[in-house]
């Protein structure tokens, strides 16, 4: 079983490293702009850089010259050690801790020097590793430094990330901290593996260490990208709703354009192409709605609310929906009143449903008016018939 564990485990390599690098570059605007996301992207990019140079073909190719095969063994766990102190500059990032920052750029500079000077005064050598039978190589103090930095940073990071997350401000922010913090643990198992193997001269745990590493980087990439998926997340829902907004919206705008920032377009070519930024779509949409509702509300005369009111109980809407749907037949006649040149009436039909201070709630409930408004229960309703 452990052999299946160890070749499905190789089998992500490629994957996780392509996972990685997409993540990389497709948060690295957001990294440039924002110093809270620097530390993160960091984190995984240099991680991203170490498991490249890990890569069978990449060994492979640097095995054909001891001097290439050197090169890069000491530059992957160079890289490594980057990673792990990119990992502690996040933490510190994250807690705002200057000193944690100053003293994470600090030790990573000395265990580098340690590790060159280790690599350096150690026996000739090529490789950099820790086979199942014998010495580690190039010596056992080299790779002792090397899993305590691992170690080290990976702790602390697991810590700030658990701790955090239970009292971050945001979904997002919570979600990508546990998926960074899994990820992290992961990667620490795999050193702990590392440091019983060396220590106690013990293999087997050795089948797991590239599931391990793979899934971590997994995890980090999705930890990275956990900002990309909330707002297209977000853009999804927000094109469905504007989506279904549209006929209302459209219908209302006619009878009162001065509320609409611009003119009715084809249901698609709105969706597609907003006249205002995306992010803005559905706000607009559900602003101008509720304008024109409010101003229809001078046209709702005093028996239609309750005729509504008895139309839609008779057509069995549920009760959760009763308020969408009695909004929707006032409105509809309302627009009737307002395009036929009938008078300003002194209505009293509330509209406090649509005074929500949570934007949230006023587009769910705007939607649901929207669905009404097109059932063929509204379009039934004709009181001033």
């Amino acid at each position: 079983m452990s052999s299946d564990i160890a070749e499905f485990g190789n089998s992500l390599a490629y994957p996780s490293v392509v996972c990685l690098w997409l993540a990389v570059l497709m948060r690295s605007p957001a990294a440039v702009r924002s110093q809270r996301q620097r530390g993160l992207w960091l984190a995984v990019a240099t991680a991203a850089a170490a498991m490249t140079l890990n890569l069978p073909d990449v060994v492979d190719l640097a095995m054909r010259g001891s001097e290439s095969a050197h090169f890069v063994a000491l530059t992957r766990n160079m890289t490594g050690v980057l990673s792990a102190g990119a990992v502690l500059f996040f933490v510190a990032a994250s807690t705002g801790g200057r000193r944690l920052k100053t003293g994470s750029c600090v030790t990573v500079g000395i265990l580098m020097g340690v590790l060159v000077t280790l690599d350096i005064m150690a026996s000739p050598h090529q490789e950099h590793g820790v086979p199942p039978v014998g010495d580690p190589s190039p010596t056992l103090g080299y790779w002792l430094t090397l899993i305590a930095a691992h170690l080290l940073a990976n702790t602390v990071c697991v810590f700030v990330c658990w701790r955090y997350s239970r009292h971050a401000e945001s979904r997002s922010l919570a979600a990508g901290l546990r998926l960074f913090g899994i990820g992290t643990a992961l990667a620490g198992l795999f050193w702990l593996a590392y440091l019983v193997r060396v220590t106690l001269d013990s293999t087997w745990a050795l089948p797991y260490l590239p599931l391990l590493m793979n899934l971590h980087a997994l995890f980090r990439a999705a930890a990275l990208l956990v900002p990309t998926l909330f707002i297209l997340r977000r853009t999804v829902t927000d094109s469905a709703a504007a989506w279904h907004l549209w006929p209302l919206w459209s219908d209302l705008v006619q009878a009162v354009p001065h509320v609409a920032l611009t003119k009715p377009r084809a249901r698609i070519v709105e969706l597609l192409w907003p006249p205002v930024p995306r992010r803005l779509l559905v706000y607009r949409k559900v602003i101008e709605t509720r304008d024109a509702i409010l101003i229809l509300n001078e046209y709702i005369e005093p028996k239609v609310p309750d005729l509504a009111r008895s139309h839609v109980a008779a057509d069995g809407v549920p009760p959760s929906d009763s308020d969408a749907a009695v909004l929707a037949c006032v409105i509809k006649e309302a627009r009737r009143a307002k395009i036929s040149g009938r008078p300003q009436q002194q209505s009293s039909f509330s509209t406090s449903t649509l005074e929500s201070s949570d934007l949230e709630d006023e587009k769910k409930f705007l939607v649901d008016v929207a669905h009404a408004y097109g059932s063929a229960s509204t379009r039934a309703f004709r009181p001033s018939l």
